[in-house]
């Protein structure tokens, strides 16, 4: 009988992407948590503030999360004052997402967090090397950044 040789966790491509990752996001957490965001809630201030996506299927799929998700952060962060939502006005069953002054506010105060964030990591590569992990991580993926969610 063939026995598999031992399967070795500190050495498999995902458990050192999942690592990486969560100590890029921990980091993000942090600063995102004294400004009153999550990091979704963030992704959906970049959706709607960065990328001007008003419909709830949109910013869902930016951020890569399903539409329950997206519905559920929308209501939290119309409570706290940081999206409107409206109601189309020919079609009732569609809504549209805006920032509100403060949600355009924590965006530019979350902003040099994320970049700073992102300095960390890229500052232990090499410009090539940066490149080279994008590319990479792209070809991981299948090119498709939200591919398999």
């Amino acid at each position: 009988m063939n026995r598999l040789p031992p399967y070795r966790l500190h050495q498999s491509l995902g458990y050192q992407l999942s690592v990486t990752s969560r100590i890029q996001e921990r980091r993000l957490d942090e600063g995102l948590k004294k400004l009153g965001l999550t990091r979704i809630s963030w992704c959906i201030l970049l959706a709607v503030g960065n990328e001007a996506l008003t419909q709830p299927s949109d910013i869902a799929e930016f951020v890569g999360i399903d539409r329950t998700a997206t519905s559920r952060a929308l209501r939290q962060m119309e409570a706290a004052g940081l999206v409107s939502r409206q109601n189309g006005t020919a079609d009732r069953r569609t809504t549209r997402v805006g920032l509100t002054a403060k949600g355009r506010q924590r965006l530019d105060e979350g902003t040099p967090l994320a970049i700073a964030n992102n300095r960390v990591m890229a500052a232990r590569l090499t410009p090539d090397e940066h490149r080279e992990l994008e590319r990479l991580l792209a070809k991981a993926r299948g090119g498709d950044a939200m591919q398999g969610l």
